[in-house]
């Protein structure tokens, strides 16, 4: 026996047409306008909580692992080489070294900039190798940046610090 194709058709309190504004005007579709207002807290953990209060006190502070000898910065509650808990919390210099730089000639949301931001990763001196954070520099050129070029923190001062990586306004050449 040979099934023929038969059309379907949806029922007569199923078939709908499009929503014109005057529909809702007219109240006759349910609309809600809802502003929300979503707030919300988070924690930085452990690691980057002690590291932050740090930062409000100037201070850079690393955990250290004793069985591969590496300090962290940005710190860590375990060595991710020896897995393992770290050992201790040790404090850094506020100096360090450019590993690498972008100048930008743009803000955050694509608007340009009356002057150029150089953003650059520093190692810091006392961590292990390529351990580092990415930051400003200030005070200095764009054409003057170079990597390997040595650099100190320029703090807030104590009153207006946060507990923030911006506790540290830039980083600034080390003459010399």
């Amino acid at each position: 026996m040979a099934v023929g194709k038969k059309k379907i058709s949806a029922p007569a309190y199923v078939k709908g047409h499009g929503i014109e504004a005057e529909d809702i005007k007219e109240g006759k579709v349910t609309h809600v306008e809802d502003h929300t207002d979503i707030r919300y807290q988070f924690t930085a953990g452990q690691a980057i909580s002690k590291f932050l209060n740090g930062l409000k006190e100037g201070k850079i502070l690393a955990t250290k692992c004793n069985k591969c000898r590496r300090v962290m910065v940005p710190p860590r509650m375990f060595c991710e080489l020896c897995y393992r808990p770290i050992d201790e919390w040790v404090e850094l210099e506020d100096t360090g070294t450019v590993e690498t730089f972008s100048i930008s000639y743009i803000d955050p949301d694509a608007r340009p900039l009356d002057e150029p931001e150089i953003v650059a990763v520093i190692s810091i001196d006392g961590a292990s190798p390529k351990m580092g954070i990415l930051h400003k520099l200030g005070e200095i050129e764009p054409d003057s940046v170079y990597i390997g070029m040595k650099v100190k923190a320029v703090w807030k001062p104590p009153e207006e610090r946060e507990g923030m990586i911006t506790d540290i306004l830039y980083w600034k050449p080390i003459e010399g």
